[in-house]
């Protein structure tokens, strides 16, 4: 492709995107609200806040494809969440629609929004979403807002609900939603190979034993993971017992964001 937008460049998933999705397009438009540096050869970038929809209107110009990585990534308060993971996903797809190109594009979805299904439950591409926070919620949002213009103008999505993307798995939760930089850039490149997308559900992880989540309903991409936890398996679970089966943190597959409590405070008295 011409040019592949990458919003969220300044993220850890998004900084190790600018050099692993680099060979996908012959120039690669980087989006973030903080300093992303200079620009190296073939890339633009492209100060933009999403959920400002005359800056993406104008950020989505000349666009072939997006990785859309950017917004609220940890559960927060309602307004910055409604800016950028709620207008700021209708103002991208808008503006895609707007401009008539019907880019391709890779959704970044969480497994928070499936967070409250228990870990003793399989889930698929079919199952219900459950979100587990606010944060969950937007993307529940965003994965809807997806299929809307898929069905109705025929812009062709990948909503990754994405496990926990890093070098390695950081505790005994991550046995199952540990995802390795490898297999996740492995699977966006498919996306955009494989000559029909339509607008699928996969489960962002890696080939954990552990793992929770059935990705065989979208075996078209052709797309297997690589890499595996079990490597950290002894190392995660000596010491670490699997803990109280009640407590929200190990009862449902969200872990600590199922647990976390609502942030306001609730009134008190009658009237």
């Amino acid at each position: 492709m011409k040019r592949l937008l990458i919003t969220g460049a300044g993220g850890g998933i998004g900084r190790e995107a600018r050099g692993a999705l680099a060979p996908l397009a012959e120039t690669l438009r980087l989006s973030d609200v903080v300093d992303l540096g200079e620009a190296g050869a073939n890339e633009e970038i492209v100060t933009a806040d999403i959920g400002d929809a005359a800056a993406v209107e104008a950020l989505m110009e000349g666009v072939d494809g997006v990785v859309h990585l950017g917004g609220v990534s940890v559960e927060d308060a309602i307004d910055p969440i409604l800016h950028a993971n709620v207008r700021g996903v209708y103002n991208l797809y808008e503006a895609a629609r707007m401009h008539g190109r019907r880019p391709r594009i890779i959704f970044a979805s969480s497994n928070h929004a499936i967070g409250f299904h228990p870990v003793t439950e399989r889930l698929d591409a079919d199952s219900v979403p459950i979100a587990d926070s606010l944060y969950g919620a937007s993307k529940v949002w965003g994965e809807q807002i997806a299929l809307i213009y898929w069905h109705k103008f025929g812009i062709e999505s990948l909503r990754i609900r994405i496990g926990s993307v890093f070098p390695e798995p950081k505790d005994r939760r991550m046995l199952s939603t540990w995802m390795s930089y490898r297999d996740f850039f492995s699977l966006i490149r498919r996306a955009f190979m494989v000559p029909a997308l339509g607008c699928p559900v996969v489960y962002g992880a890696s080939d954990n034993s552990a793992g929770w989540w059935d990705n065989s309903k979208t075996g078209f991409l052709g797309w297997r993971p690589q890499d595996s936890a079990d490597r950290w398996r002894a190392e995660k679970e000596d010491g670490a017992p699997p803990g109280d089966g009640e407590d929200p943190a190990v009862k449902y597959q969200g872990g600590g964001f199922a647990k976390a409590g609502i942030m306001r405070t609730p009134r008190t008295g009658g009237g």
